[in-house]
């Protein structure tokens, strides 16, 4: 009965908005894997307002997801109050206005929190959150505990420095010690495959011995991510030391000097995950443009473990629709950078469409505008995309997370094919936990990749028929309206994406196809390119 009252005395204003901590989020603050839901469809979380968050002195920021469901705007103001010990910190700031309207799509805003460094205080923080209609309004109070100490200030980021930790001995050990952990952990399991390698030649009988090589922190083989495996004639224990020594080559291959690389500007950022855009001088002193991905000094060692693993999977294919990493520095006491080949005009495919649709990341820095894309275009991108994959199919390579996030595009719309490596931390509302402590693509996945882990090439052909969908709606998010823990029940009730707006009949019945309940009945990749080219001359013929 309290419930049902809670309800009717709901403010209209709430009855159609979320408010909520990623689960990514929790686990920074909390240690959690959960998500923490503030207001859920308008029901509001009282508990979880009340109680006063800690912020250790290694986080400067938070991060608050919001989403209005309704179908007018739901204006919005936001105000932030230091309750005590103002000397402690520079006024917290905003990376969104003070006032505005709620998102009609999941996005995240952050509030920086900046210690001075000159004392050592608990400061108290209340964020407040009014949502207003023209008849009621609702506040929202967000209580933080903001631990800041003494000399703690992180330097800045030079453009020919690299990200390193604060100089207070207890923040540096504190916020890199997960960092240097794996580290060490990298340059041990190095060793171990030397020595295991040697053991191999001394035991080429023992076949078990000669399968249980790999270290999980290293960078790993392409094909040793997948259960998509290189057939081979060699005997087990000749092909087990044949790949021994193909993974050292790798490692070696991959190392750089970090003294080579120049940051010069963030590119993006998540929780945990930055990314750079710089420079690198080869041993001749040649520079080239790079993309730099790296942790920050607060990301655990599973973060980092991630980062190496996923930036390596498509190390050493060479392909022009496929983008794989140049090179891995990682030395002591500083997080791991992995660096790729990068052009001023590339863009992440995901935010070149957000822009399309006039989402707030176009145009930024003075950027020109995207062009409008028309169904050539579509068609055209696809086609790039699909030639990507097939790439990797022929190296029995399996991508697993097949998205416009992870795909790369120029300024010819020309489409590339990239790992997934922080794209958990920089895409955080892609990505959902179903209690099995793992943030997966839950709505890019084919059922039986969801539903029994299984993935092959037909896989990823499922999932190349959602980026065709993203591509169509301008990354819209799919099953927007479905529960997440919902997914895999409604897929094998036979329900699917709709057919977007403007998008021809031809083109939509290659992603149904694409989403086949049985992998048997989904396209290959031949056979798509055959359609999608076929349809896209039949297209130019009309211009």
């Amino acid at each position: 009965m309290k419930c049902l009252i809670f309800l009717l005395l709901l403010p209209a204003c709430l009855a159609h908005l979320n408010v909520y901590l990623s689960s990514a989020e929790v686990w920074r603050l909390l240690g959690l894997t959960a998500e923490l839901f503030y207001v859920r469809d308008g029901q509001i979380n009282s508990y979880a307002l009340n109680f006063v968050v800690p912020v250790p002195a290694t986080i400067s920021e938070l991060h608050f997801t919001w989403q209005s469901l309704a179908r007018r705007p739901l204006p919005y103001t936001l105000h932030v109050d230091v309750a005590s010990e103002p000397e402690a910190m520079h006024p917290p700031t905003f990376n969104i206005s003070s006032a505005g309207y709620v998102p009609t799509e999941t996005q995240t805003w952050r509030v920086d929190l900046p210690c001075m460094g000159t004392v050592a205080a608990e400061v108290n923080i209340t964020i407040s959150l009014n949502i207003s209609t023209g008849s009621s309004s609702t506040i929202l109070h967000f209580r933080r505990r903001k631990i800041c100490l003494k000399e703690a200030l992180r330097p800045a980021v030079r453009v020919d420095s690299v990200p390193y930790a604060p100089t207070s001995a207890d923040i540096f050990y504190a916020g890199a010690g997960c960092a240097g952990g794996v580290l060490l952990i990298a340059a041990v399991a190095a060793v171990a495959c030397k020595a295991r390698a040697r053991k191999l030649r001394r035991a080429r009988s023992d076949e078990q011995d000669a399968h249980a090589f790999l270290p999980d922190s290293s960078c790993k083989s392409a094909a040793s991510y997948t259960s998509y495996r290189r057939p081979t004639s060699l005997p087990p224990a000749a092909a087990a030391e044949e790949r021994a020594r193909d993974l050292q080559q790798r490692i070696a291959e991959l190392t750089i000097q970090r003294c080579r690389v120049r940051l010069r500007a963030v590119a993006m950022e998540g929780t945990f995950g930055r990314v750079y855009k710089g420079t690198y001088a080869d041993e001749e002193g040649r520079e080239q443009e790079v993309l730099v991905k790296t942790v920050a000094e607060h990301a655990s060692q599973v973060q980092v473990s991630l980062l190496l693993q996923e930036g390596c999977m498509l190390y050493g294919l060479h392909h022009e629709k496929v983008l794989s990493v140049l090179g891995v520095s990682i030395e002591d006491q500083t997080a791991p950078f992995l660096l790729y080949p990068w052009n001023s005009g590339w863009r992440n495919l995901k935010q070149f469409l957000l822009a399309c649709r006039g989402v707030g990341v176009g145009g930024a820095g003075g950027a020109p505008p995207p062009p409008p894309l028309t169904t050539q275009h579509v068609v055209r991108m696809a086609l790039h995309a699909l030639d990507g994959l097939a790439y990797l199919h022929s190296q029995h390579v399996l991508h697993k997370d097949i998205a416009a996030r992870n795909c790369i595009v120029d300024e010819n719309l020309r489409v590339m094919i990239a790992d997934n490596a922080l794209s958990r931390d920089l895409f955080p509302a892609d990505y959902h936990c179903l209690g099995d402590n793992e943030n997966r693509p839950i709505k890019w996945l084919a059922l039986e990749s969801l539903s029994r882990r299984q993935f092959s090439p037909a896989a990823d052909v499922w999932a190349l028929g959602v980026l065709l969908w993203e591509l169509t709606t301008l990354a819209h998010q799919p099953y927007a309206e479905v529960d997440p823990f919902e997914v895999a029940a409604y897929l094998r009730d036979g329900y699917r994406l709709q057919q977007p707006a403007n998008c021809p009949d031809e083109l939509f019945a290659v992603m149904a196809y694409c989403w086949a309940m049985s992998p048997d009945d989904r396209p290959t990749l031949p056979q798509l390119q055959t359609f999608l080219r076929d349809f896209h001359t039949q297209l130019t013929r009309f211009v």
